[in-house]
């Protein structure tokens, strides 16, 4: 299942080609790994539960940073167990060794290729951690530093910015989670159709047409939907050069709303739930302040006047970040176009970033 180039408003051969196939692909993407052996996750939840770790550390960069941080979400919510996001320089550059006995090392990257990644992992292991790396390349270093691995399954990326990977992440790790605390998956049957759908409103590029000449935008979320909210912002940022703010709506309302106006977007993040519920006093503050807002997610918590970006009804919350992002890929391969840039080679940008 994947959505023609036509409806990514993308011809053929067009900057942009690459990231407009990877974000249509998205789909098929997600139903293959719905599809596949469920023992992967199933074999190495049991291992997990075995050890009974105390602390969870997260380890990713860039976009798999976002998807540990909606890992973090998941776990700290659905198992009650502490979860951190790791440092990994001061394993590598400032050579710190913590006790980590008793600890689940998680490391999440799409190429596991990136170096600080792997010698934090393989320091991880030599001081006591349960090692698992989630990478889409089982013959990546990464993989080989970890004591396990995690498969995520989203084929051959091309594109620099990271799509149908980012996605592909977030339901390996919900899988890897749902299967640790006794799930049975079917939760999650109806993302691919409900991606497609999601994928098929044109309703972003009306979107797009009203921000190509915005100088910067916001966006924010609450719970799940945090990451999200951070993750747009970053593919803003790499494909159309936009100065793209993320912060939770908690934070917002700190010192970041003193420069709001109605002269510069906010795209907040609503989705059906305790974390939708949460944004709506943010929403309230937004719409008292004269911004100008576009809504992702619940249609029912958008302030008069505001654009959104409506998604299926009835998703649970804690599975609505793999569909919120989409329209916000979309948004970002139609801005970077329309702005005259190529999406597919953002300036500076490469696919794997080499950090120490």
């Amino acid at each position: 299942m994947t959505i023609p180039l036509t409806s990514l408003n993308v011809p053929d051969q067009a900057p942009g080609i690459k990231m407009a196939n990877e974000i249509g692909e998205q789909p098929r993407v997600l139903a293959g790994l719905l599809d596949s052996d469920r023992r992967q996750f199933v074999a190495l939840a049991d291992i997990i539960k075995k050890a009974s770790p105390r602390f969870v550390l997260l380890a990713a960069r860039g976009t798999s940073d976002h998807a540990a941080l909606y890992a973090k979400y998941l776990i700290e919510i659905s198992l009650g167990l502490p979860v951190g996001l790791a440092s990994p320089s001061t394993l590598t550059a400032y050579g710190a060794n913590p006790q980590l006995e008793g600890v689940l090392w998680l490391a999440v990257s799409q190429s596991g290729g990136s170096p600080d990644l792997v010698e934090s992992t393989a320091a991880a292991r030599r001081l006591g951690a349960l090692t698992v790396a989630a990478t889409n390349s089982p013959q990546s270093p990464l993989a080989g530093a970890a004591e396990h691995h995690l498969d995520i399954r989203a084929g051959s990326e091309t594109a620099v910015a990271a799509t149908k990977s980012y996605t592909a992440q977030l339901l390996a790790l919900w899988l890897l989670v749902d299967a640790w605390r006794g799930g049975t998956s079917n939760g999650a049957a109806g993302l691919p159709e409900w991606a497609a759908s999601v994928l098929a409103d044109d309703t972003v590029l009306e979107v797009a047409g009203g921000y190509r000449f915005a100088d910067r935008i916001i966006t924010t979320g609450r719970g799940y939907s945090y990451p999200t909210a951070r993750e747009g912002a970053l593919k803003l940022m790499e494909t159309s050069y936009l100065p793209a703010q993320a912060f939770s709506g908690a934070d917002l309302l700190h010192g970041p709303f003193a420069m709001i106006d109605s002269q510069h977007p906010v795209i907040a993040v609503v989705p059906e739930g305790i974390g939708g519920t949460a944004m709506r006093p943010i929403l309230e503050r937004l719409e008292d302040r004269g911004a100008h807002v576009c809504v992702v997610g619940d249609p029912s918590a958008a302030p008069p006047g505001s654009l959104v970006l409506p998604l299926p009804a009835g998703v649970p919350e804690e599975l609505s970040p793999i569909l919120q992002i989409l329209p916000l890929q979309r948004l970002a391969l139609q801005l970077s176009v329309e702005r005259g840039n190529d999406p597919d080679a953002p300036r500076g940008l490469l696919k794997v970033t080499e950090t120490w």
